[in-house]
C-alpha cells in the first residue's frame, strides 16, 4: 500500500559573508514501499537509476552503482531556462539508512539532496528531502507545485520499480 505526503518547507533569511540576503529552503516527499530497506537505498543511491523517475535528470556521469561517502558523480537537468550540469559530492552513505549529496550552483545556491530509509510493517518508507541552504530567493507557489507534482510521480516510480525488482 502506498501513503505519499509532503512535509512543509522550512525558509528563513540568513545573511551570508557578503551580506546578501538569501533563504533556507527544505521539502521532504515520502512514500511506503513494498521491499526491503536496502533494495530501496540500493535503486536510489545509484545515479544511473535517477533518469528513470526523476524527470528533470537526464544525462548521468557516475558508475553504475549506490556512490559511496566522498565519490563524485555529474548529472545534466532539463530546467525551464536550459540544461543545467550540476557535480554532486557524496557526503554521506550509511547503507541501508541515509545517503546525502551536494551539489553547488550558480543558479540556485548549494543543493543538499537527503534519502532515507526506514523499515516500516515489513516494507520501507521512503523519504526524499531537498534542501537550499542559501537559495537567492524563495520559491514561488507556482514553484512549490512542480515540485510537488514532480516528487508524486518520482516517488510513484521509485515504488514501482523497486517492487517490480524486489518480486
Amino acid at each position: 500500500m502506498a501513503a505519499n505526503h509532503c512535509a512543509s518547507m522550512g525558509a528563513s533569511r540568513t545573511m551570508t559573508a557578503a551580506a546578501l540576503s538569501t533563504v533556507a529552503f527544505e521539502r521532504s516527499h515520502s512514500i511506503e514501499i513494498d521491499a526491503p530497506a536496502e533494495a530501496v537505498f540500493d535503486y536510489v543511491t545509484n545515479p544511473q537509476s535517477w533518469p528513470e523517475w526523476l524527470a528533470a535528470s537526464h544525462a548521468i556521469d557516475s558508475a553504475n552503482r549506490p556512490i559511496a561517502t566522498g565519490e563524485t558523480f555529474s548529472e545534466k537537468w532539463h530546467i525551464r531556462s536550459g540544461e543545467v550540469s550540476l557535480n554532486w559530492v557524496v557526503r554521506a552513505a550509511i547503507r541501508p539508512k541515509l545517503w546525502i549529496a551536494q551539489a553547488d550552483t550558480d543558479f540556485i545556491g548549494p543543493i543538499v539532496i537527503q534519502y532515507v530509509c526506514e523499515e516500516k510493517d515489513g516494507g520501507t518508507l521512503f523519504t526524499r528531502t531537498a534542501r537550499n541552504p542559501a537559495r537567492p530567493k524563495p520559491p514561488t507557489q507556482e514553484q512549490f507545485a512542480r515540485m510537488d507534482e514532480e516528487a508524486r510521480i518520482g516517488l510513484g516510480n521509485i515504488k514501482s520499480r523497486v517492487e517490480r525488482r524486489a518480486l
